[in-house]
C-alpha cells in the first residue's frame, strides 16, 4: 500500500474565491506513485469548501449569485452566529451547501474524472491562511 499526505495553503485577498486546484492534485497523484486507489481532497476549515464541477466562468458566477441568495452576507445581523463578534455566519452555511470534501478514484495513475470535471477550492471567508488536506492511498 502506498500513500501520500500533503497540505495546500491558501490566503485569498477577497472574502470569496473559487480556485481550480485540479492541476496541483494531478501533480500530487503522480508524486504518490499510486496507480489504483483513491484521492481525498478535504477543506480543513469550516468556512471553505472543496467541490467538483465545470471550470466555466458563467457557472462560477452562477454559484456566487445562487449562494448569495441562499445565505446572503448582509445584513450580518441576521445570523445568530455573528453575535460572537464574527461576521461570517453566511460562510458557514455556504460551506455546508457546497460540501467539505471530494473523493476521486485514481485509475492507471491519474485522477478518474468525468468530462469537464475539475476540482475546486471555494473560499467563503477569506483574507486569512487556510489549508486543505490531500490524502492519496492505493497500490
Amino acid at each position: 500500500m502506498k500513500f501520500l499526505t500533503e497540505y495546500l495553503w491558501f490566503n485569498t485577498k477577497t472574502r470569496r474565491a473559487y480556485i481550480n486546484i485540479t492541476g496541483k492534485i494531478e501533480e500530487l497523484v503522480k508524486k504518490s506513485g499510486v496507480r489504483e486507489g483513491l484521492c481525498l481532497v478535504n477543506a480543513m476549515h469550516i468556512t471553505a469548501s472543496v467541490y467538483i464541477n465545470d471550470d466555466e466562468n458563467g457557472l462560477i458566477e452562477d454559484y456566487e449569485r445562487w449562494l448569495e441568495k441562499l445565505a446572503p452576507h448582509e445584513p450580518t445581523s441576521q445570523y445568530l452566529h455573528n453575535r460572537t463578534m464574527e461576521d461570517n455566519g453566511d460562510a458557514h452555511l455556504k460551506r455546508q451547501i457546497m460540501g467539505r470534501e471530494v473523493v476521486v478514484a485514481v485509475t492507471n495513475g491519474v485522477l478518474d474524472l468525468g468530462p469537464w470535471e475539475q476540482i475546486f477550492y471555494a473560499e467563503f471567508d477569506g483574507r486569512r491562511k487556510k489549508r486543505i488536506l490531500i490524502k492519496i492511498i492505493g497500490e
